[in-house]
């Protein structure tokens, strides 16, 4: 059915019961499975020396939620491929789902970001509607 799964995690309570979802789909259809994080650096810094601080302060918090996602991953004997960027989420999501010519896309209903996905519009939304492929949205 599918032979190449993205999960995109912001690593977020719903971007996990996502991944669930994935696990299960790439073991029951052994297809490849990667998962992608998107480091967002405020778009209007002051300073460099900001830019560094938020930097390391999203590297070190994707290093925790891929960590968790490969220890998942491992306890389902599912080979999961990690993938974590700098940049806007939904274009940089958008470019590894088309780079990788995924079949499925899968991402949480929300993430951590519900009080500005309810004022702009949801990043969920925006990924259903712009996506080369099939979007699965877990609740």
């Amino acid at each position: 059915m599918f032979k190449k799964i993205l999960h995109a995690n912001d690593g977020s309570e719903g971007a996990f019961r996502a991944l669930s979802v994935a696990l299960d789909m790439a073991r029951q259809s052994k297809a490849e499975l990667h998962s992608v994080s998107v480091e967002e650096i405020s778009q209007f810094p002051e300073m460099i020396e900001e830019v560094k601080a938020e930097k390391g302060a999203a590297d070190r918090r994707f290093h925790n939620v891929m960590k968790r996602a490969r220890k998942l991953a491992a306890g389902r004997k599912v080979d999961l491929q990690t993938h974590v960027l700098t940049g806007h989420p939904v274009i940089s999501i958008l470019d590894v789902a088309k780079e990788l010519r995924v079949d499925l896309l899968v991402i949480g209903a929300t993430g951590h970001y519900a009080l500005h996905e309810r004022m702009i519009g949801s990043r969920a939304d925006r990924l259903v509607h712009l996506a080369p492929c099939p979007v699965l949205v877990v609740k």
